[in-house]
């Protein structure tokens, strides 16, 4: 493929390797997933199984036997001011509130969020890590969307969930940026990105196989071109997004020695490489939709679910569309936003 995104190590190369091998499995159960709006435990027993959900864990520590799920999304309000709380309750905390797309939910064995805490040295962003039978913990089964049908990203309700003292984490203040909110926010949202890009080279998969040598026409030619281009300029920003934050990491001590102005500086790219990725992913899929006549538009054909998954990708935080350009701009000019 032109322009591919390519592992850098024996580690990524296993990995990629790995997950190629249930490619076929997946797309065989794909469209029963999203017809039943449920997620798939056998896609989920697979990666465990061969390897690929500890790809990134050391051998020596991982007995894949845990399966963490993480949010942030709760309505009304933004990652910067969670509202769902955790109150001292005696010798722990106390949590109450809901999240909401909680993607892998139904299958995790552990949940990690961000809640706010109030004390004595001020309002925090805090996270931490539950068991999802932790008592208080309910989930919604209210997962009923466009797209993305099989993510299992439901709500969660927190009422009085218990958790030890030592189990919460404080990040930085609440409403506003910090260093490591700006990392981790970075970091944990490339994936979501690489699945959109994804999307977007299945659906150029379908295109190409879609048009015989002998049948297809000029237009269909130039339509091909502009969704190569596309996907060669989506698969280019990412990889060197790739490429900084491994650069990144390394020289930053994982993150640790970074400053808030590095921080702003890299979730800026971020937002530069979603802006493009998302954009160029959902213009991708159009086309090939366009390419498909009807057949596109009937619901066995793979390009009507992909059509609706790859609109859930702008909305995803942080920064929307209507607001990245905005962020981006300011971090441009120095102007580094507080909040």
């Amino acid at each position: 493929m032109s322009y591919a995104i390519k592992p850098r190590t024996q580690e990524g190369e296993r990995a990629i390797a790995l997950a190629e091998g249930l490619i076929e499995r997946f797309r065989a159960r794909a469209d029963a997933a999203d017809r039943a709006n449920e997620i798939c435990p056998d896609n989920y027993r697979d990666m465990q199984g061969e390897g690929v959900a500890a790809a990134f864990v050391p051998e020596a520590v991982g007995r894949g036997e845990v399966l963490i799920c993480s949010t942030t999304t709760e309505r009304g309000t933004d990652n910067l001011h969670p509202l769902t709380e955790a109150r001292r309750d005696g010798d722990g905390w106390s949590l109450h509130g809901t999240k909401y797309f909680v993607t892998m939910s139904p299958l995790a064995t552990h949940v990690a969020t961000n809640v706010r805490i109030r004390d004595e040295d001020g309002d925090h962003i805090a996270n931490v890590l539950l068991p999802m039978d932790a008592p208080g913990l309910s989930q919604g089964n209210d997962w009923d969307a466009l797209g993305m049908r099989a993510s299992g990203s439901q709500s969660l309700t927190f009422e009085g969930c218990r958790a030890p003292l030592d189990a919460l984490r404080v990040i930085g203040p609440w409403g506003r940026w910090s260093t490591p909110v700006l990392v981790n926010r970075t970091l944990a949202n490339v994936p979501l990105v690489g699945a959109f890009l994804g999307i977007a080279e299945t659906a150029m998969e379908v295109a190409v196989d879609g048009q015989s040598k002998a049948s297809a026409r000029t237009g269909a030619h130039h339509a091909l071109a502009e969704m190569e281009i596309k996907l060669a300029t989506a698969r280019s920003i990412l990889a060197r997004l790739g490429e900084t934050l491994d650069a990144f990491m390394e020289a930053s001590d994982e993150g640790r020695a970074a400053t808030y102005e590095q921080g702003h500086a890299l979730m800026k790219d971020y937002q530069s490489a979603k802006w493009v990725v998302n954009r160029n992913a959902i213009d991708i899929v159009g086309q090939a939709m366009d390419l498909s006549g009807g057949g596109g538009f009937m619901a066995r054909n793979p390009l009507s679910r992909l059509y609706r998954d790859v609109r859930a990708g702008p909305f995803m935080q942080p920064y929307s569309p209507v607001d990245a350009r905005a962020y981006i701009g300011k971090v441009l000019v120095g102007d580094l936003p507080e909040e």
